[in-house]
């Protein structure tokens, strides 16, 4: 559930866990029928397909949710964000929104920086901060290109601080991909045009970031960490609980 697969076809992803999730049935009717029992030679409870059922059945949701868990956080924005296209020396000043709908990761011109004196934020629970992203010291005709964060200004002043804002070698963004975060940072735009005088004809909203190109890859490295982790980790418990119930049986009178 955290490979390509599912993102380019979640219907056979899903289904491949719909097969799994019927030889965990089947493991379970097998053991507790009278030909399960003859097959271990087993006249009583309880019997080792059981356990083997008890341990399917475990594996399996904690494959599914873990499985979940890792594509969401770390999969799915990595295949989102190679699902669009790289731009490398954008001019904030000379290029427009709707220039970029395609893109994914990019490299700004060098000298581009955010301007904090026209940053805003709009609270609704947590504060959703923007900041235009500029290059030297001119008016644009239209700010189109933002920088983004979450809880990290006030809403009240212009005091942007979210990450990177302030380093020298930042000058690049990945694309904001959470279709329910846009909404409210649009709104805090519409507050800082209205605040600051400014056009924003076509925003679109990036997260500031050092090396965008390494952060997003580091989220493909991250999930193929955490799938070998938690492979690796379930390796283990399952040999512990193998060796508990292999005492427990034997003392148990079982084999």
């Amino acid at each position: 559930l955290c490979f390509d697969i599912r993102y380019q076809d979640p219907g056979i992803a899903w289904a491949v866990v719909g097969a799994g999730f019927l030889m965990v049935i089947l493991s379970g009717l097998f053991a507790c029928s009278a030909s399960g029992r003859w097959f271990v030679n087993a006249e009583h409870e309880p019997t080792w397909l059981i356990f083997l059922f008890l341990s399917f059945l475990l594996a399996f949701f904690t494959a599914v949710a873990l499985g979940s868990a890792n594509y969401k956080s770390n999969m799915e924005p990595y295949f989102n964000m190679h699902s669009l296209n790289n731009y490398s020396n954008v001019s904030p000043v000379q290029m427009r929104g709707q220039q970029l709908m395609d893109a994914g990761i990019v490299e700004f011109a060098q000298g581009s920086r955010l301007d904090v004196t026209k940053s805003m934020g709009f609270k609704t629970g947590q504060v959703y901060c923007v900041a235009p992203i500029v290059l030297g010291d001119s008016e644009l005709s239209t700010y189109d290109f933002w920088a983004v964060g979450k809880d990290c200004c006030s809403g009240s002043q212009a005091n942007f601080h979210c990450d990177h804002f302030n380093n020298p070698h930042a000058n690049g963004g990945y694309r904001l991909m959470t279709d329910n975060d846009r909404p409210f940072y649009r709104l805090a735009v519409q507050q800082a045009e209205a605040t600051y005088k400014i056009r924003a004809v076509h925003p679109l909203f990036f997260e500031w970031a050092i090396d965008p190109i390494a952060t997003v890859d580091g989220w493909r490295y991250q999930g193929k960490t955490e799938y070998l982790a938690w492979v690796l980790s379930y390796l283990v418990f399952q040999s512990f609980i193998v060796a508990f119930a292999t005492l427990a049986f034997s003392k148990m009178g079982f084999s």
